[in-house]
């Protein structure tokens, strides 16, 4: 039990390390913009940059354990959106592809899954 414990506080340190520096990321590099405004989204600016604040903050609030519960659904929602908005058109390329594109999206998902099941608080 206590290994468990330890591997899922490593687990959620890990994830909020991953989702404060794609956050970070998408705040200081402009060149993030170019890739929203190719998604077709409305206001593409906007939502990058509020993915980008939702990212940082959900993942402050992973570090501190606080509103595990909102952080890692609000996370679980960024991670299905990215999927659906930019995975899956890559099946045209065909689906090895696809999953090849997908892959680090996927495992952030599942991370965030099990985080969500098992919610270490301290």
């Amino acid at each position: 039990m206590e290994r468990s414990f330890h591997i899922l506080k490593f687990l959620k340190f890990t994830v909020a390390f991953v989702f404060i520096t794609s956050g970070l990321m998408k705040v200081v590099n402009t060149e993030l913009a170019d890739y929203f405004a190719g998604l077709a989204l409305p206001y593409p600016l906007e939502t990058m940059y509020t993915v980008a604040w939702v990212e940082i903050a959900a993942g402050l609030l992973l570090l501190f354990n606080k509103y595990m519960k909102t952080a890692l659904l609000a996370l679980m929602v960024i991670m299905i959106g990215a999927l659906v908005l930019t995975k899956i058109p890559a099946l045209h390329a065909g689906f090895i592809h696809a999953l090849f594109s997908a892959r680090l999206d996927i495992v952030m998902l599942v991370l965030l899954m099990i985080l969500f099941r098992f919610r270490v608080t301290t």
